[in-house]
């Protein structure tokens, strides 16, 4: 790690700890005005209206309750369960020097994620290489030109879809969406939802604060009387908080309709790269290329097959002799895949907006207002994919033929003939 990089990950790390102290400082001088300044002295000693104190009270504690709590819960989740990538090896350590010229390169460059391959970052070329299997075995993920998943070079890991390396914290994170310090970190997908919660219902705290403070304010200047520099204050608090986190309560729940982050809209343009899953042994077009997994072994005493990009498109031919039934039954786990690009900004995570919300938020309305369950799309429990695509994916299946193919078992090997195979054998 260079010295720039440490010194950015110790500054976000000082600040992650001393921003929430602050906020926590806010909201406890918060409450003094309002309990103190506003409901005691002002409405109830002076203006004797303890109708008026009731309701502020129970609106004020409430919402201070319910922010509290999701604060609580954002904070806990990001530093327990921050949604990092598992590593599948030790990363090897790098020289200073190389490492110092990659994180300037990547300042100029951009994200080094959407760098080319290079020598220095090149993606393991191991068949066999840990973590690969995750994603042949869905039917649908996010791929190089080559057909292989994305690589990071910082991590030396395979990376799922949607998943981001953090400077911050020197690993890919699972749909990461940004590093805030107001709440102690990363948030992702485990901690989103949370935070969606924290904005709104701090939102509407301080609107509560900020509507109090502003009426005890203009009463006062109605008056005549000295300025209370305390609620003046409070006023310029909770306004700035106010509409800072209403703000940010709106953007999240864009983000969640739209099912996008804010990695995603800080691109000026996203084309995504899939893997869709084709019948076995379906070859490459003038449209799209072809790859199939696993990948064959590449070593002198190993046969190899010729194949897209480098890759075999399917597993060596048996030796002379060989049993058929053998060969066909390793025919039946390899998979092939199409690669096929998307439209500028097409989001094949796009489900509708209420399947949207719902992936982030919850299926019902206990979960959408209170931080108890983590967001559904962090389940990770779809079988096609990492996380749950829409309906582009069959239009893209369309516009490239691929819902034309045979569909797998029309023709070649079935699980029927390895068996009839077999039993020819034994009886031989």
């Amino acid at each position: 790690m260079s010295e720039a990089e440490a010194s950015h990950r110790a500054i976000a790390r000082w600040t992650s700890r001393v921003i929430p102290a602050i906020l926590a400082g806010v909201a406890g001088y918060g409450t003094y005005v309002v309990v103190d300044r506003v409901c005691i002295k002002f409405l109830y000693q002076e203006r004797n209206q303890p109708a008026a104190i009731i309701v502020i009270l129970i609106l004020y504690f409430l919402l201070l309750f319910l922010s509290l709590w999701s604060y609580i819960r954002t904070i806990w989740t990001i530093n327990t369960d921050t949604g990092l990538v598992p590593l599948t090896r030790t990363p090897p350590p790098r020289p200073e020097r190389q490492a110092s010229k990659k994180h300037s390169r990547r300042r100029k460059e951009g994200d080094i994620e959407s760098q080319p391959y290079a020598n220095s970052s090149a993606p393991d070329s191991d068949p066999n290489s840990p973590g690969l299997e995750r994603f042949y075995t869905k039917e649908v993920f996010v791929c190089e030109s080559d057909g292989r998943p994305k690589w990071c070079p910082e991590c030396c890991n395979w990376k799922p879809d949607r998943a981001h390396h953090s400077s911050e914290l020197g690993r890919c994170v699972l749909k990461m969406d940004h590093y805030c310090p107001w709440v102690g970190g990363m948030v992702s997908e485990t901690s989103f939802k949370f935070f969606c919660q924290f904005t709104f219902w701090c939102a509407l705290y301080c609107m509560v604060a900020l509507a109090s403070s502003a009426y005890c304010l203009a009463e006062i200047i109605h008056e005549g009387r000295p300025m209370d520099g305390h609620i003046i204050a409070a006023v310029a608090i909770g306004a700035f908080f106010g509409l800072f986190t209403f703000s940010m309560t709106l953007t999240s729940w864009r983000y969640i309709f739209l099912n996008v982050t804010n990695i995603d809209m800080l691109k000026k343009a996203w084309v995504y790269q899939l893997a869709i899953q084709v019948p076995r042994g379906t070859p490459s077009t003038d449209k799209y290329t072809t790859i199939t997994y696993p990948l064959p072994d590449f070593s002198p005493s190993t046969p190899s097959a010729a194949g897209v990009n480098g890759h075999a498109t399917g597993p060596a031919p048996p030796v002379e002799g060989q049993q058929n039934t053998s060969f066909a039954r390793d025919q039946m786990a390899t998979k092939t895949f199409a690669v096929v690009r998307t439209e500028h900004e097409e989001n094949p995570w796009d489900l509708g907006w209420r399947r949207n919300w719902e992936e982030v938020m919850g299926t019902n309305i206990m979960d959408w207002l209170f931080p108890i369950r983590k967001s559904p799309c962090a389940r990770h429990d779809v079988v096609e994919s990492e996380y749950a695509m829409g309906p582009l994916v069959d239009t893209i299946k369309r516009r490239y033929g691929l819902d034309k193919l045979p569909r797998e078992g029309s023709g070649g090997i079935e699980m029927r003939d390895v068996r009839r195979d077999s039993r020819r054998s034994h009886r031989s």
